[in-house]
């Protein structure tokens, strides 16, 4: 049983650090599972404080994916019409379009609540769209970091464990 949470938990973290790229799979959460089956296994001492500092990073990751496009949006000069739009823009775009939705949805919410604002000003709306899009960009190398720590981590872990996992 213990080789089996191994290898699960071996996929989960791998398949967060693909998550963290691919929009649709939240990376973080799947590599801090990946952690937690390791930490089920009989041999691997349950580290409580490691696994709940690392839910609270996953978590906030997260969130923080999804506030990160709206603050890039402000910071581009967006009002806060582009930064509704954003929002809004990033809703539909994960459920109509996945996963280019993701990437296009705040872009082009962004760009059509700015120009819902001032439909004279093509010009900062495409400013602000511009400003999401970095956000976008800035929370998926955040999701990716934190994924290959969380990878590195766990394969931290099975080393020093190594030998009682194959002690047959």
């Amino acid at each position: 049983m213990d080789i089996f949470l191994l290898i699960v938990g071996f996929l989960l973290a791998i398949t967060g650090i693909i998550g963290s790229i691919l929009p649709v799979l939240p990376g973080p959460i799947l590599g801090w599972f990946g952690l937690v089956l390791l930490y089920l296994t009989k041999i691997v001492p349950v580290n409580y404080t490691l696994l709940g500092i690392t839910l609270v990073v996953s978590i906030v990751v997260l969130a923080l994916d999804y506030i990160i496009p709206s603050v890039g949006t402000k910071k581009f000069g967006g009002t806060k019409f582009g930064v509704i739009g954003t929002t809004i823009g990033l809703i539909l775009g994960m459920f109509f379009f996945p996963p280019i939705g993701l990437i296009v949805g705040p872009f082009v919410g962004a760009f059509v609540g700015e120009m819902m604002y001032d439909s004279k000003n093509p010009k900062k709306a495409l400013k602000a769209s511009y400003g999401s899009f970095i956000g976008f960009l800035t929370g998926t190398f955040l999701k990716f970091v934190v994924s290959v720590i969380f990878t590195g981590l766990y394969f931290s872990i099975f080393w020093e464990y190594k030998a009682a996992f194959f002690n047959f």
